[in-house]
């Protein structure tokens, strides 16, 4: 274990200890090294920490020379919230294209691999799989990003997911509990609620958590979601009796718990990051995370100082900081001895596999089979029908299926449209006649995302489909609206590979 610099006393090396901070730039900064060698145990990585898997290398390598042990996390579900490969999109199917296969084999291979690629960088815990069970539709911060809407399956492929990662040496980050499936507002902008009765969350919920907790997840990532059944006056990373009476007692776990960003407004509009920290470590958390938009040094020194204040203070026990501390170094011990297991791994081409088996391919009526839809031999028009991105996914990751079609059908061209002004019909309908014009004569591929959550999405098919019924689409978020088009392709996800497999089937290019 690295020998920490002399002078800095155990409180506060204790609050650096539960300290998740992120950074900016793609190599590690002074302060950073310097908080590592006075006892910060954890750095949290994002998009514009990596420009590729070798700098990536170097930047892990760069922070073990500070602090061998040190976690070294990432939010890298694959699917649509990747970080590997945000430039690009990612080379994994995301979770709602894993339950739509439903292989929970496949899913702990995809996991694996994953795994695999972040353990060859140096990365050693994932926040992730998301055990959210998206029972509300329109849901705009989970979505694709669960295994789907029925209980069952969201638990057994989360827990395939959990033991495929771990398997390669990464400890997983299962969340958001208690769960963010049911909620209509995104806690990236302010608190959502949950109010079903404690009866639905235990059979519905928790499920998941449960089999993780089963599976040996090494971490769990608290929601900012209001349960009033569980605790109606703080929300989920700031309630006593939901992260140590719920999980800690009633279902036993005993591994970290981290909290989501706390930079989140739906903590920090309304305690502060600092207050926040506070309750949470109190209310039973291990980890604070925090850096998806607070990344300097000032940050690490005002948590650190807010949480020895508390301790001084007599509002947070020493005995409650030591032993979140020391889950955190617990932890960053199991990953120095976990290792990759035996297991084979399943190649690079596991997550297109994946892509390609979770399409479902709906042709028009009186077309009768997929199979007999002719795949187009010219270049089309590709119009993206383009939601704003949430926070989590972010808007700098490409998606679609134009770049895929380009390289299978040269000459293919793209343009992308979304809601302006006035209601959302007219915006709509503006959208979709600009797409037409655009086209010409070409034949339109029409790419959408969550087609049921944005009306001026559907009146802009709807136009489309009016005066091209031959238009094909392609849905890349939750199908939750009827399939459509001469044929309708849901991927169930965006990632890089979502787009390719989608492109095969348009043209008539599978497998090649």
């Amino acid at each position: 274990m690295t020998t920490l610099a002399s002078g800095t006393d155990t409180l506060t090396r204790d609050a650096l200890t539960v300290l998740q901070p992120g950074f900016t730039g793609t190599t590690a900064p002074d302060w950073l090294l310097r908080r590592l060698g006075e006892g910060l145990a954890s750095v949290g990585l994002f998009g514009r920490n990596i420009a590729s898997p070798d700098q990536l290398a170097a930047l892990t390598a760069q922070l073990r020379a500070e602090r061998d042990d040190v976690l070294v996390a990432i939010d890298e579900e694959g699917g649509d919230v990747t970080r590997l490969e945000v430039r690009n999109g990612s080379s994994f199917p995301g979770n709602h294209a894993l339950g739509a296969v439903d292989d929970v084999e496949l899913t702990q291979q995809v996991a694996h691999e994953l795994g695999r690629r972040l353990a060859a960088c140096g990365v050693n815990l994932n926040w992730a799989p998301s055990a959210d069970v998206n029972s509300d539709p329109r849901n705009p911060v989970i979505g694709v990003r669960s295994f789907g809407a029925d209980t069952a399956l969201a638990a057994r492929h989360t827990a395939a997911y959990v033991t495929g990662l771990q398997s390669a040496g990464v400890a997983a980050c299962t969340k958001h509990f208690p769960g963010h499936g049911d909620t209509a507002i995104d806690s990236h902008h302010a608190l959502p609620r949950i109010d079903v009765s404690a009866e639905v969350l235990a059979e519905r919920e928790l499920a998941p958590f449960r089999a993780a907790i089963a599976a040996g997840t090494r971490a769990v990532m608290s929601a900012h979601i209001l349960v009033p059944a569980l605790d109606p006056d703080h929300p989920a990373t700031l309630s006593r009796r939901i992260l140590t009476g719920l999980l800690r007692g009633e279902l036993g776990y005993d591994g970290l718990i981290v909290t989501d960003g706390m930079e989140m407004r739906a903590i920090a509009g309304t305690y502060g990051i600092e207050r926040g920290s506070v309750l949470a470590v109190a209310a039973g958390a291990d980890a604070i995370c925090v850096g998806g938009g607070l990344s300097d040094d000032a940050t690490v020194l005002r948590l650190r100082d807010a949480l020895v204040g508390a301790v001084r203070s007599g509002e947070l026990p020493e005995a409650r900081l030591a032993e979140a501390a020391d889950r955190v170094r617990s932890l960053a011990r199991w990953t120095g001895t976990a290792g990759p297991s035996a297991e084979e791994g399943h190649g690079s081409e596991i997550g297109l596999r994946a892509a390609r088996r979770a399409l479902t391919v709906t042709p028009a009526p009186g077309l009768g089979s997929p199979e007999a839809f002719e795949p187009l031999t010219e270049p089309p028009y590709v119009a993206a029908l383009a939601p704003v991105a949430n926070i989590a996914v972010g808007d700098e990751t490409p998606w679609g299926v134009a770049a895929e079609l380009i390289h299978l059908l040269p000459g293919t061209v793209t343009g992308s449209f979304s809601a302006g002004d006035g209601t959302q019909s007219e915006s709509g309908r503006d959208a979709g006649r600009a797409a037409l014009q655009a086209a010409g004569p070409r034949r339109i591929v029409a790419v959408v995302r969550d087609e049921h959550r944005h009306p001026w999405m559907a009146d802009a098919l709807d136009t489309l489909l009016a005066a091209r019924p031959d238009t094909i689409v392609v849905e890349m978020g939750v199908p939750q609206a009827a399939p459509r088009g001469a044929l309708h392709i849901a991927t169930h996800g965006a990632a890089r590979v979502c787009g390719r497999a989608a492109a095969e089937v348009i043209a008539g290019a599978v497998g090649r």
